[in-house]
């Protein structure tokens, strides 16, 4: 087909296509890209000084962890469409999946046994809150169907997993009338090397006790809360957290989509405090940013419980559930990352973003500037003006995507420390646009 104009491809967009979290049609004019390379996206139109090309601050929403069109993953993509691009997984298996499956629980904390195979991390959200639900109704304790969060979560924007993410914050609290009605305790404290705060643990247990016949289980993302606010906290509180669930029979879910694969500094942010929920989410970057994909795992504890109840199965089944193509993907992505000391790169972008971000402190209007892992965070007190936050960062080169009171980063574990600088610079640039 023969290519389409930049102004014929935009007048389109704005005609017919509806993008996340925009109106329609859409008011803030996309940039068009039409290639990807290691960190950097290509435009099909020069912005701010003349550029075409930005530094990807964002890893296509935290996803892209080895960048653009890194040779292993294509060529693993490559292979595999010369096999099979789909089979149905119902009835069938294929070996990409049962690789990938074993893999991720070589790689997670003991003793999460089985895979749930999903399309993107809210379904798996949703699985797994349905392994809870069911588990409890096929081990004759059905009265247990309330969840237990903390404020400040997100955890998808599908309905079930809608009702346990902040219910002020964003846009969920349109739902508040249809969702299901959910237990929130406050947002836990903030800082990840603070000690744990003795009044916030007797608070917890006491709504756990209080309502510990109704609930199925505790979901949280653990150290690091990502689009409900970009909050760090200790660890400490997942160590809490197990205790508690243990001690009032409650399960305990890790939403692990944005933090899992490293992002925090850690393989799994569980790992932070030698901790195994009943339940971890997985997604985003489980194929490096290729294809959508994620996991629900669970322990065999649960399985076993589903397995003696009325319904027998789990009772759910995606149409492209397994798809060879992402599962290649997601293996050949876990060799990459698993392949080389993922940790110092972390490490390594970690000190360049808190040197580089250490100035934004010092801008009016900024509330607090904090670093963990491969994520920087300036927070501003106001809301930011998104285009014109968005519009600096492309001075500097960079793509970013700030939200709410929030300009933020979580570059590609490739980013070479020029590139974190520059990335750093234009986080402090648009804090100061926005």
């Amino acid at each position: 087909m023969p290519q389409l104009s930049a102004d014929t491809l935009l007048a389109l967009d704005r005609a017919h296509v509806w993008h996340p979290y925009g109106p329609m049609p859409g008011t803030v004019t996309p940039y068009v890209v039409e290639s990807a390379s290691g960190v950097r996206l290509r435009l099909a139109e020069p912005v701010a000084d003349g550029r075409r090309e930005l530094v990807d601050g964002m890893s296509s929403w935290w996803a892209a962890i080895h960048g653009y069109r890194h040779p292993v993953l294509d060529a693993a993509v490559r292979e595999q469409l010369g096999r099979m691009s789909h089979v149905m997984f119902g009835g069938l298996t294929h070996e990409p999946a049962v690789r990938l499956a074993a893999r991720l629980v070589e790689i997670t904390p003991e003793p999460l046994q089985h895979v749930f195979l999903a399309d993107s991390g809210s379904v798996a959200v949703e699985v797994a809150m349905k392994m809870c639900l069911q588990y409890w109704q096929s081990t004759g304790r059905p009265e247990k169907r309330r969840l237990l969060t903390w404020r400040g979560g997100y955890h998808g924007d599908t309905f079930h997993p809608m009702s346990v993410c902040d219910p002020d914050g964003g846009m969920h609290h349109l739902w508040g009338g249809v969702l299901p009605g959910q237990l929130f305790a406050p947002q836990p404290p903030a800082g990840f090397d603070a000690p744990l705060d003795p009044e916030y643990a007797s608070l917890f247990e006491g709504l756990m006790e209080r309502h510990t016949d109704e609930l199925a289980a505790v979901i949280v993302e653990p150290v690091v809360q990502g689009a409900g606010g970009m909050q760090f906290h200790s660890p400490a509180y997942l160590r809490m957290l197990r205790e508690l669930c243990d001690r009032y029979g409650v399960l305990l879910v890790f939403d692990e989509i944005a933090t899992g694969f490293g992002r925090s500094g850690a393989l799994f942010a569980a790992d932070h405090a030698g901790v195994s929920p009943d339940v971890m989410c997985l997604g985003k970057a489980l194929t490096g940013g290729y294809l959508t994909l994620a996991a629900a795992l669970c322990t065999g504890e649960i399985a076993d419980g589903i397995s003696r109840g009325e319904m027998p199965v789990l009772a759910h089944g995606p149409t492209f559930m397994g798809n060879p193509l992402a599962c290649a993907a997601a293996n050949a992505s876990l060799d990459l990352l698993l392949g080389q000391d993922w940790a110092v790169e972390v490490k390594r972008i970690e000190a360049g973003l808190s040197e580089g971000l250490a100035a934004a402190s010092d801008v009016p209007g900024v509330r607090d500037v904090r670093v963990r892992g491969a994520i920087g965070v300036v927070q501003l007190d106001h809301p930011v003006d998104v285009p014109a936050a968005t519009e600096a960062a492309a001075r500097e080169g960079v793509w970013l995507r700030p939200f709410r009171d929030l300009v933020y980063t979580m570059p590609p574990y490739v980013t070479q420390d020029e590139d974190v600088a520059r990335i750093a610079a234009a986080v402090t640039a648009a804090a100061v646009a926005g």
